[in-house]
């Protein structure tokens, strides 16, 4: 991993109005390298909360970490916002980006986010995905969805939100999932 991605931050329209997302682009502009990462926040809804790995994980990939529906900037539905609301508004961000494979980081609540898109898009979207804060329950849906992925064990510093001293191991073991460089 010899470059660092340009981390910037943009706003893309999807059914609710703009999603707000923060994003890694690689230095080769990310247009074609590896599968895209796309980052579903817990119960907060911010993207934000990935930042810390923007730049090391999107070396050779875009990464997008948006801020869930009526969460952070980004515009809400009328009503309440759950799973399914939060997957259409990803796959709006998707579909605007044209991109035909993915593959998902998510943490916590962002899993049901994260299996709720593989409901949506059975077997043709979510390529791999890696979830970290897992409950037993979740753990479950994740394993019933037939797909590859990896529950990540991320180490948290007391009273730091995850993610934000992300060790180099933590990183390594992110890049070393989802892979280098595989053609989406």
């Amino acid at each position: 991993m010899s470059s660092v991605a340009r981390v910037r931050r943009a706003y893309f329209d999807c059914r609710y109005g703009q999603l707000h997302v923060h994003q890694a682009i690689p230095p080769g502009g990310g247009f074609d390298e590896a599968a895209p990462l796309l980052c579903i926040p817990g119960r907060l809804g911010s993207g934000r909360f990935f930042q810390s790995l923007l730049g090391p994980v999107g070396a050779d990939r875009s990464i997008y970490a948006p801020d869930l529906p009526g969460c952070g900037e980004s515009d809400g539905p009328a009503g309440a916002a759950g799973a399914d609301q939060y997957a259409l508004a990803c796959i709006d961000l998707l579909d605007s980006l044209r991109q035909r494979q993915v593959d998902i980081l998510a943490h916590a609540e962002g899993i049901d986010t994260a299996a709720a898109i593989e409901g949506l898009r059975p077997r043709s979207l979510v390529r791999r995905l890696a979830c970290s804060a897992a409950t037993p329950q979740s753990l479950s849906v994740v394993r019933s969805l037939k797909m590859e992925f990896r529950e990540l064990s991320l180490d948290v510093a007391a009273g730091d939100p995850p993610y934000a001293n992300a060790s180099g191991a933590q990183v390594s073991e992110i890049i070393e999932f989802f892979g280098s460089v595989v053609k989406a």
